[in-house]
């Protein structure tokens, strides 16, 4: 942390030109005695640092001095930037925020940087940040976390090993080696709640590298084959991109791809309503059509087939 802070007092001194012995011992939580061994210790790295006792004093680096950057390309410091400020959209970072600070010391660095924001919270931002913040946290100290999951089996207690936390396919994940299956295993944030630390230390494991291929956790190996209205055109864009169906003559459109969860491509086309008539696989469309028969049954006047929400 001491190395931290002498290149966030160095970054403020060439932000801000000059800054006092208490405004910086407030910032970074420490006492003034503290504050004056840092700045002697800059001065004996050969950073010129000038102070000046008694009103509108304060302490600066000597006028001239530039400090060189070539280390680093500007568009290297603005991507770095972004990325930091996107972790910080889930959640308290006060490394991120040290680290920001130092990058922020030249505009040239924030021009880009300001044009594009990068939000990584969602809905749950208060306990996904919870969530975040504590495994991160297990995975430092090495400590095993339990939570109860929810899934398509069902409610149960979970205790697990953290390794990795992981934002893919626009959710927030952790990888773990789960106690009672003996193996690793992908959790979402958003099914895990009751989140503690169990206080178990583990040694930490060489996870193979088959279960860091994050893709093989879901595969679209199950086909479909589906009829869409034309209506539906900008949901398929929107999940499959433009050139994921064929175009019939009368403005229909036929889509063939894959699935890997059967629960979330059912749930997903009954979402379209009447627009949308699955052809294949044979099982796939006898169950689709029962399962929108009884919700038929259960909404006599059939307004639970028309139900999708559009979105612009």
């Amino acid at each position: 942390m001491k190395i931290d802070r002498l290149l966030a007092i160095l970054t403020l001194l060439l932000q801000r030109g000059r800054v006092t012995a208490p405004e910086l011992a407030r910032r970074f939580e420490v006492s003034r005695r503290t504050i004056s061994r840092d700045v002697d210790n800059l001065c004996k790295a050969g950073f010129p640092i000038v102070t000046i006792q008694g009103a509108g004093g304060g302490i600066s680096i000597a006028e001239g001095f530039k400090l060189d950057k070539s280390v680093l390309t500007t568009g290297e410091l603005q991507s770095i930037l972004i990325g930091l400020r996107g972790l910080e959209s889930v959640g308290s970072a006060p490394r991120a925020q040290n680290l920001r600070d130092k990058l922020t010391a030249s505009p040239d660095v924030l021009a880009l940087a300001d044009s594009l924001v990068i939000d990584l919270a969602s809905h749950y931002k208060e306990s996904l940040s919870h969530k975040i913040g504590l495994l991160r946290a297990a995975i430092e100290s090495s400590v095993t976390v339990t939570f109860r999951y929810y899934s398509n089996r069902g409610r149960a207690a979970r205790h697990i090993e953290p390794y990795l936390i992981i934002f893919k396919w626009s959710d927030w994940y952790v990888l773990g080696y789960c106690l009672m299956r003996r193996d690793y295993r992908l959790f979402k944030l958003n099914r895990l709640w009751d989140i503690e630390k169990a206080g178990d230390a583990f040694v930490k494991r060489e996870i193979p590298l088959d279960k860091l291929n994050l893709d093989a956790y879901f595969t679209d190996e199950n086909p479909v084959t589906v009829l869409f209205d034309e209506s539906a055109e900008y949901m398929l864009v929107e999940e499959f991109g433009p050139d994921c169906y064929t175009r019939f003559k009368d403005g229909r459109l036929l889509y063939e791809g894959g699935y890997s969860d059967r629960g979330y491509i059912m749930r997903w086309l009954l979402g379209f309503g009447g627009r949308a008539e699955v052809i294949g696989p044979p099982d796939l469309r006898a169950e689709m059509a029962d399962l929108a028969m009884n919700i038929y049954q259960k909404h006599s006047d059939g307004r639970a087939l028309n139900s999708t929400v559009c979105h612009e």
